[in-house]
């Protein structure tokens, strides 16, 4: 990794947030599909997921542009899935226009990098803590992004 400029560097971006929740209920609030692309509007609008969650399956986080036409996101798998304790999902490379791509600079500068979950049972509650590898230029922008998923997963979960 010497010789990639800075800001392609990986970079890791750590968040955690206390929900009042058991782990089981954070967990599937977090997976299903409904609440899924409830929670993860901070990161897309239009924000789904293709494939399932099992250990070692392809998946596929996909969102579509401002305009509502060009699909993109990311490819990726699972690499563990221990429920209600650990996910880890790897990212291989980036989806543009509906085309996948493991290969241009561009999908390099994503990918490989992990984004692991760890659940913890607190104080009757779940901690949920987010481990995600990003490059520099996109460290910022995830940061404030995963501080209003998190939010949106914790309200999710929390209720009734």
């Amino acid at each position: 990794m010497g010789n990639l400029p800075s800001l392609m560097r990986k970079r890791k971006i750590h968040s955690s947030i206390f929900i009042d929740a058991p782990r089981e209920k954070v967990w599937n609030t977090m997976l299903e599909d409904a609440t899924y692309r409830q929670w993860t509007k901070a990161f897309n609008p239009t924000s789904r997921t293709e494939g399932d969650w099992s250990e070692g399956s392809k998946m596929l986080f996909l969102g579509t542009d401002e305009n509502g036409k060009n699909e993109g996101g990311m490819i990726s798998r699972i690499a563990k899935n221990d429920p209600y304790r650990y996910l880890s999902i790897e990212h291989l490379g980036i989806v543009e226009n509906g085309i996948e791509d493991t290969t241009s600079e561009k999908a390099k500068s994503w990918a490989p990098a992990f984004e692991n979950y760890t659940f913890t049972d607190k104080n009757g509650g779940t901690e949920l803590r987010i481990d995600m590898d990003i490059d520099a230029l996109n460290k910022d922008s995830f940061e404030v992004m995963w501080k209003k998923a998190l939010k949106n997963l914790k309200e999710l979960a929390e209720k009734n």
